[in-house]
């Protein structure tokens, strides 16, 4: 078993260094610490955790360009990405929910239909108790640090396994939460590989949250299956990207390129279908060659619109998909080749006329690759877009905002956007996930919280009565429970309470 694991720079190419890889005793020792301190962190009540976990904002800001410029290193992407897409996500997801929690996870009164006076119910959340995280290389400071944060909030404690592929983000990640000072062994961060992450869903843990490939998504939930514990899996996607014949054309052309080209296309949410209509197909295709033209791409000193690819693999990949097509028939309108003598460099890449028989439809490409395929008309490009494995994110481009609801509806995903494209997920009060391949659960939104909790039902009565009317003896009461169904039958609420009132009073005994 590996000890360690080795980074190279993206940009460069340079080694930067090793890093450990934890073991599995001390990810089940983990574990077990965070289980120990759960009740006293779940004890503090929801106020003073959201407290705690503002440290973390403020722990943020007196490092925000350090951080920026080494998850920069760490990845590939612009500093101006590592800002917006990773490092602005604490602040804004804090943010809306210390003004969302406390009503998110109150206790709330719940009607009681049951015809018997004295009756209450109430329905709230408690927390599950452990939860493990595994997150991705893509987005690896945000997809660390979200789920984490909405699994704290709740009262959970969490041992987050990050992507060996990023570990310089890993120790930025460590870094923030040590600054926080939150209490001992409340959020805990273990690095390794594979073997950590196998470790971690076989552990004591009451959840895992995992972020990654469909392959390993299906592993996890086999492993998960064997205690069982409940699973949520933000997996692939291939999102489309609907462009009708009134589409605000100059709009849709830029949002597919930088919907496609943002993170350097290593996006589960990036363009990956762009599905055109005939009436505006030429047209289109020839403003996408001009925007792509204009991205500027480099290493993060340069100020690019793009950088470099993060994991080597993932480029090989990109390289296939696009051979495949270009064999196939498509046509390559720019890009299409690897850049620069070192690092992860890859031209913004324009490929039109593609089929569903190229591994570029079938398969999620995660590169900075634009698809273009044409379709008759609105109806073929909704039922093209649905007729994939994933289900994550769309985006339906038109002036007509009832066509384009229309549409949204229409569509077999977990998110769409109308002439925009990407934001959706950052929203921090839209719920994030998909269907179909693309996962099983949502986070973001309410659901971000009440995914890491159990619900609790209570019901209370005022003890007014030595018994209630429907518990033993049953003689005699036959008649008047029937009056009762009949009642709920015929959907007449007055004769459901007479009924049930003078049933116990004068049927049911007192």
């Amino acid at each position: 078993m590996a000890t360690h694991t080795t980074k190279t720079c993206p940009v460069t190419g340079d080694p930067l260094g090793d890093w450990p890889v934890t073991a599995a005793e001390d990810v089940r020792a983990a574990v077990e610490r965070a289980r120990a301190a759960q009740p006293a962190w779940n004890d503090l009540g929801l106020e003073r955790r959201l407290e705690r976990l503002d440290r973390l904002s403020t722990a943020l800001r007196d490092r925000l360009d350090d951080f920026a410029e080494r998850i920069s290193r760490d990845t590939g992407k612009p500093p101006v990405e590592a800002l917006a897409t990773e490092l602005l996500s604490v602040p804004l997801f804090l943010d809306h929910y210390r003004r969302t929690a406390p009503d998110v996870l109150a206790r709330k009164p719940v009607p009681n239909p049951i015809p018997l006076p004295g009756k209450r119910a109430w329905a709230g959340w408690f927390p599950m108790g452990v939860i493990g995280i595994i997150s991705p290389w893509n987005f690896p400071f945000q997809l660390s640090i979200i789920p984490a944060i909405s699994a704290l909030i709740g009262g959970n404690t969490v041992v987050l396994k990050p992507s060996e592929v990023t570990p310089l983000t890993t120790e930025v990640l460590q870094e923030l939460v040590d600054a926080a000072a939150l209490p001992d062994h409340v959020f805990q961060i273990i690095p390794g590989d594979g073997s950590t992450g196998a470790a971690l869903v076989e552990a004591n843990i009451d959840k895992i949250f995992f972020t990654g490939s469909l392959a390993t998504g299906r592993k996890v939930m086999r492993a998960a299956a064997e205690r069982p514990i409940p699973v949520e899996l933000e997996l692939g996607g291939k999102d489309a990207f609907i462009v009708c014949e009134d589409a605000p054309l100059r709009r849709a052309a830029r949002g597919a390129v930088w919907g496609g080209l943002l993170n350097a296309g290593q996006m589960c949410i990036s363009v990956e279908r762009i599905l055109v209509v005939d009436a505006v197909y030429d047209r289109f295709v020839s403003m996408l060659e001009d925007e792509v033209s204009q991205v500027r791409v480099g290493p993060p000193d340069e100020s690019p619109d793009m950088g470099a690819m993060t994991f080597p693999p993932q480029l090989d990949t990109v390289d296939r998909h696009v051979k495949d097509a270009v064999e196939r028939g498509a046509r390559l309108l720019a890009g299409g080749r690897r850049l620069r003598d070192r690092g992860l460099f890859y031209a913004p890449t324009l490929v039109a006329d593609v089929t569903p028989e190229m591994a570029i439809w079938r398969e999620e490409t995660f590169g900075p690759v634009l698809p273009v395929i044409r379709v008759r008309d609105e109806a073929e490009a909704i039922a093209r877009a649905n007729d994939h494995e994933f289900g994550l994110t769309a985006s339906v481009w038109t002036r007509d905002q009832e066509r384009g609801l229309r549409i949204a509806e229409s569509l077999h995903c977990g998110q769409v956007m109308i002439n925009d494209v990407v934001l959706g997920v950052g929203n921090p009060a839209l719920p994030f996930g998909g269907v179909k391949g693309s996962g099983i659960g949502r986070y973001h939104g309410p659901e971000g919280l009440t995914s890491f909790m159990h619900r609790r039902a209570i019901m209370a009565d005022r003890g007014l009565l030595s018994a209630d009317p429907t518990w033993y003896p049953y003689a005699g009461k036959y008649e008047a429970l029937r009056a009762i169904i009949e009642a709920f039958i015929d959907r007449s609420p007055l004769p459901l309470f007479k009924a049930g009132t003078d049933a116990i009073r004068s049927r049911l005994g007192g």
